[in-house]
């Protein structure tokens, strides 16, 4: 008789992939990946960049699996991960921004990006779908992820809170700050 991975807890499916189950593991890859995914785009801007990171966001909770509490909810525990992933890349980023204005002129042109949507894309909800991501995406960090948490995600407060490490004031003044810088950037 087969074990049905759907109709497991979290908790759970984590001792079962401490057992050595692989199956576990995947089941809750298989639960999180997509709104873990979100987050990470939504705290980088970069949609092919956030799929390396859900990677290596899963690669660490899998690493650190025995550290995990049954009694707090997977995806809390999985969006802290996720956030230090994105700020680790944050952080990398900026040291390969640095290097490449310390490289000749020459060098940095050829890496220089292309960062605007192709000609195809004239639909006016597109567009402003890309200017507000661009916009959330240009937030400093703790604004960004706040944001992205509470209003793109749909975590509670507390949920956020847990998730950043910060107080459930915080969240609430960051949110509102967030809002109001969206809305000096997006003309709202």
């Amino acid at each position: 008789m087969s074990l049905d991975f759907k109709d497991l807890s979290d908790g759970e499916l984590a001792a079962l992939s401490l057992a050595g189950r692989t199956a576990a593991f995947a089941e809750i890859l298989q639960r999180h990946r997509e709104a873990i995914y979100r987050i990470v785009v939504g705290s980088i801007g970069d949609p092919d960049e956030a799929l390396d990171l859900v990677q290596e966001t899963f690669l660490a909770a899998h690493g650190a699996l025995r550290r995990y509490d049954p009694a707090r909810p997977m995806r809390a525990w999985l969006t802290t991960i996720a956030i230090n992933k994105c700020r680790d890349w944050g952080r990398r980023r900026a040291v390969r921004r640095w290097i490449a204005l310390a490289l000749p002129i020459d060098d940095a042109a050829e890496r220089v990006a292309e960062d605007r949507p192709g000609h195809d894309v004239e639909v006016a909800d597109r567009e402003a779908l890309a200017r507000t991501s661009r916009a959330i995406a240009g937030l400093p960090s703790a604004l960004r992820e706040v944001i992205v948490l509470r209003t793109i995600e749909g975590l509670s407060q507390a949920e956020t809170a847990a998730a950043l490490e910060v107080s459930e004031k915080a969240v609430e003044t960051r949110l509102r700050r967030a809002r109001l810088r969206l809305g000096e950037v997006l003309g709202g």
